[in-house]
């Protein structure tokens, strides 16, 4: 192979062919270091200056300013809950089943509720509501529906609710009472 000059090139093909893909993958091999360069000064132009689009700077300026509208309202609605003194009513579920005959002799069983909070084992445990499950259950030629009573209490120390387990029916989500699925 000959050796070239910037003035002199080869005579034969092979030899210039040989010389331009040098000449190629040193080219390629230079641009490489260039074009990440410019990666990362565009990088760190984006991170001192932010978004270049005036529209993306608009909408963000406009969604800052509905979170501090938002911010604000909850803020007001707080306040005028603790000025008022707000009593807070409870909470009742629709009734998917229709209810026993009121003529019907009930029974109430409440079940203990826990004396101490399981999660902190708090003992300022105050009342906030029951669970009432009817189940029908039959005495030899009498009928009476025995009340399951399972009383909801909160913890005033980490504000986690209470209850005993529900009662085990005979059929699930049955309404017989065990003696009645005789």
């Amino acid at each position: 192979m000959t050796t070239t000059t910037s003035d002199s090139l080869p005579d034969d093909t092979d030899a210039l062919k040989a010389a331009l893909i040098e000449t190629r993958a040193k080219l390629s091999g230079a641009e490489a270091p260039i074009e990440h360069l410019q990666l990362l000064i565009a990088k760190m132009k984006r991170e001192l200056f932010g978004p270049r689009s005036e529209r993306s700077q608009r909408l963000l300026d406009q969604l800052e300013l509905q979170l501090e509208e938002l911010a604000a309202a909850a803020a007001e609605d707080e306040a005028k809950a603790q000025a008022a003194g707000v009593e807070l009513r409870g909470f009742t579920r629709a009734k998917t089943r229709r209810d026993f005959p009121a003529h019907l002799p009930r029974r109430r069983i409440v079940h203990p509720a826990p004396s101490a909070c399981p999660c902190c084992g708090g003992t300022k445990l105050s009342k906030i509501g029951e669970n009432v499950t009817e189940t029908l259950d039959v005495v030899p030629r009498q009928l009476f529906v025995t009340q399951h009573v399972r009383e909801k209490f909160s913890c005033r120390a980490c504000e986690k609710i209470t209850q005993p387990p529900a009662p085990f029916h005979a059929i699930a989500r049955g309404f017989a009472g065990p003696s009645l699925s005789r």
